[in-house]
């Protein structure tokens, strides 16, 4: 009986194990890597590469030694903003550790056509001065602009200063039929076909439908640029 108390009152020996869970501190910088993997995840997705900065400071917490995951429980209804507040909780595979509101700002990077000299309305985007920088797209707020390699048909739709990015509607396709111009209109009508000369009331691309002038009656008409010399018009 004596041997069993002088054990049991024995000190445990380095390396011997015990039933006591340990800890780690969870840091300011962990839960900013965190929190930013899950809004990334979940908010961002494909628009960009999030990069999240806590602006208010984050109290280094003790907190058993598990994996740990994040679960966004309230966001701005228009998700990921140049500043919001997020509200989250933390848990471990057993349990909840704990719900916090935490103040954030949060820029989304992604790579952006940037005009390098003044473009002007009309220019040829092939010859246009443009190189790729990344943006922060949170505070451009439209769509910015996005086409292939081969720019040879595809113009400049509106003045853009040096260093501003190419939205979307800074660049069109290249009008093949211009104001003025005679063309010949296919007049649809099921599987009937008329062909007439009509002038053309405003330059078009491909795929635009134009105002044009039949020469005959002089009335005005409605139809979808087909190439440089025909447009089709559905009755």
């Amino acid at each position: 009986m004596f041997a069993l108390l002088l054990l049991a009152a024995l000190p445990l020996r380095a390396g011997e194990a015990t039933n006591a869970p340990t800890e780690r501190t969870l840091e300011q910088a962990e839960l900013t890597t965190m929190l930013t993997q899950v809004l990334q995840q979940d908010y961002v997705k494909e628009r960009g590469e999030l990069e999240l900065r806590l602006t208010q400071p984050w109290t280094a917490k003790k907190i058993s030694d598990e994996p740990l995951t994040v679960k966004i429980i309230d966001m701005p209804t228009i998700g990921v903003t140049p500043s919001f507040i997020v509200r989250f909780e933390l848990r471990n595979a057993h349990q909840a550790i704990g719900t916090w509101q935490l103040p954030v700002q949060a820029h989304v990077w992604r790579e952006a056509w940037v005009a390098h000299s003044m473009l002007k309305r009309g220019d040829a985007l092939a010859d246009a001065e443009i190189d790729r920088e990344r943006r922060d797209i949170l505070v451009l707020h439209e769509p910015l602009a996005d086409f292939s390699a081969d720019r040879s048909t595809l113009e400049i739709a509106e003045p853009v200063g040096i260093g501003a990015p190419l939205f979307a509607r800074s660049i069109r396709r290249m009008p093949v039929v211009h104001r003025g111009q005679i063309v010949q209109a296919l007049v649809e009508d099921g599987s009937l076909s008329i062909a007439m000369k009509v002038e053309v009331l405003e330059d078009g691309a491909p795929g635009q439908t134009i105002r044009a002038r039949n020469k005959q009656s002089l009335k005005d008409i409605r139809g979808k640029v087909l190439n440089e010399q025909t447009i089709i018009v559905s009755l």
